[in-house]
């Protein structure tokens, strides 16, 4: 690695009595403060802006997954080296998968596989924070916990970049918050400020009770009713020792008077109604969360929401420091497969790919030789520790050529052979995609300029080009 240098650096129901006894508080309690904050849409389309991504899926594999056995197996490696997972062709003539990964296998037209993504940083925290925001170290003053010297998430960037004053959040999160007690940074718009922070959703979707927080109104109460109780400003108004001791007061302008619109605007209402997909549909996904998030999260992009973050499971759930293929085999990859495959296919018999990136990366990989490094703690015979050196990313829909595999790693899989590609990288394609220049500037909170990425698009995704 050392030869490599970095070039820079539910609708949940409340209660009549409920909504007014704490007003927009309870709104304002679980994500839904960055929803309130949206100015009017400075963005007008043109016939060039519809040749971008309308929408982003960035579908997060939390823990890191092991590169050498899903997308990038070394079969003629050592038996140390390769584990015990076989390949299998796929659609797409020389390109192979993992044996536990046929739905991919049969859909690879529709995805190009980066085999030498690569960073210098094999912590979860840190990592997190580089791969959810596109950069390659960490901002001064930030820590492996969450704070407001973080760099925004792409969601927040975007938001500040094209606020919007329709209801429709410029980010959506789900279905957990990654946490260990404290929040993994790169999960909100840190120095942007609390206004940019996308929506939290905390919810299961597989489960039957699903029901977002705070998008159904309660039984009786009607949006023209809502819209007319001018005594719940006065309910928010009380509350509002509260919310100086959860945010400054600063964070709160204007959420009062733009509340309603979350409530009243019935695309995002309607896409988080999960039950009205049809039973076959839901089936194709999975009946899991991992399939239902994917499920959901093409339901947001039908409603506008330009970037959705789908985690595959709770925190550090690809982390298979023990028991590597028996996670994998069992537990991890098949409704991976399933339900990646379903979106795929999903997105482009509707045609929505065309329009949409969908982007399946973790914050790193596993280490070549089976049980880790030898001698640390987390050494275990049948286990893989963190790997930073060489990793991969699936990417795929937005004008993205299918079918094809960008950069390699060596012969074990531990660092770029070829094309090495960052974190930054990935960011800038991102933005790119979506048309925002990587090279905008933002500010901070203390007014000081900073470009949105400091990477370069990866420019084979769209060409085709040999890599």
């Amino acid at each position: 690695m050392n030869s490599q240098r970095f070039r820079h650096q539910h609708r949940l129901g409340i209660t009549r009595r409920e909504l007014l006894q704490v007003g927009y508080s309870g709104l304002l309690g679980l994500g839904l403060p960055t929803l309130l904050s949206r100015q009017a849409l400075a963005t007008h389309d043109t016939p060039s802006d519809r040749k971008r991504a309308r929408s982003v899926i960035l579908i997060f594999l939390t823990g890191a997954p092991s590169h050498l056995d899903m997308f990038d197996l070394k079969t003629d490696a050592p038996a140390e080296v390769r584990g015990t997972f076989q390949p299998i062709a796929t659609r797409t003539p020389g390109m192979e998968v993992c044996e536990h990964l046929p739905k991919l296998a049969a859909c690879s037209d529709k995805y190009a596989v980066i085999r030498s993504m690569t960073h210098g940083l094999p912590s979860h925290e840190h990592a997190t924070h580089m791969l959810l925001t596109g950069i390659d170290t960490m901002p001064i003053g930030s820590t492996h916990m969450a704070s407001r010297f973080d760099w925004p998430c792409y969601a927040s960037a975007l938001d500040y970049l094209r606020p919007r004053g329709d209801g429709v959040p410029n980010g959506v999160m789900l279905p957990t918050y990654l946490n260990n007690g404290y929040g993994f940074s790169g999960q909100d718009a840190g120095f942007l400020g609390a206004r940019h922070d996308p929506w939290h959703v905390k919810q299961d979707p597989n489960d039957p009770k699903f029901r977002v927080e705070n998008l159904s109104l309660p039984v009786g109460l009607s949006i023209d009713a809502l819209g007319h109780r001018c005594q719940l400003l006065a309910q928010l108004n009380a509350q509002s020792a509260q919310l100086d001791r959860a945010r400054p007061v600063a964070e709160y302008s204007n959420y009062q008077d733009r509340a309603l619109s979350i409530l009243t605007t019935s695309a995002i209402g309607r896409a988080f109604s999960i039950d009205q997909e049809p039973a076959a549909v839901r089936d194709q996904y999975g009946r899991h969360p991992f399939g239902q998030s994917l499920l959901l999260s093409r339901r947001l992009v039908q409603a506008g929401v330009p970037i959705v973050q789908a985690n595959m499971g709770s925190m550090n759930n690809w982390d298979t420091h023990n028991n590597n293929f028996t996670q994998l085999k069992d537990r991890l990859l098949p409704p991976l497969d399933q339900g990646v495959s379903a979106l795929l296919d999903d997105l482009s018999s509707s045609g929505l790919l065309d329009e949409t990136l969908v982007v399946m990366v973790g914050e790193f990989g596993r280490t070549p030789k089976l049980g880790g490094n030898v001698g640390t703690p987390s050494y275990v015979p049948d286990g893989r520790d963190h790997w930073a050196g060489v990793f991969f990313a699936l990417v795929a829909g937005a004008g993205v050529r299918g079918g094809q595999v960008i950069g390699s790693s060596d012969k074990i899989a531990a660092y770029p052979a070829s094309n090495p590609y960052y974190p930054s990288d990935l960011g800038a394609t991102l933005f790119h995609s979506l048309g925002v220049d990587p090279r905008t500037i933002m500010k901070d909170r203390l007014n000081r300029p900073m470009h949105v990425s400091e990477g370069q698009p990866i420019a084979p995704l769209f060409t085709g080009a040999a890599s």
